[in-house]
């Protein structure tokens, strides 16, 4: 059995003509890392120095593309929950939804956070 990435297009929300075969996988890790790399491509674009990790969310969940996939059994990867995390590591800590403000993101524009593993 495969593993099938899909994309929908944030732009184009429950636009089902909007969405894309990203590719199909042999197992669910690979599917895992091209789904997260959709989502790493897209930060990395739209990162400017300065950006707090808020605005960067905001920019991913309102244009970005939100993989998501389809196979044998249940994923649980979410898209946006990921985005989250690593606008989080990208721009300097703390999550996006802090009401303590965010800190100016480092300058790492086009060269993502290392993607934390869960064991």
């Amino acid at each position: 059995m495969t593993y099938i990435v899909r994309v929908d297009d944030n732009f184009h929300y429950m636009d089902k003509d909007a969405r894309y075969t990203h590719g199909e996988y042999a197992t669910f890790d690979e599917a895992l890392q091209a789904a997260k790399e959709i989502v790493d491509g897209y930060l990395s674009s739209a990162y400017t120095p300065g950006m707090s990790a808020e605005d960067l969310y905001l920019s991913y969940t309102s244009i970005g593309d939100d993989p998501f996939i389809v196979g044998p059994e249940d994923s649980n990867f979410s898209a946006w929950s990921y985005a989250k995390e690593r606008c989080s590591v990208i721009c300097g800590g703390g999550t996006p939804d802090d009401d303590g403000g965010q800190p100016a993101c480092r300058a790492v524009h086009n060269k993502p956070a290392p993607i934390p593993h869960k064991e």
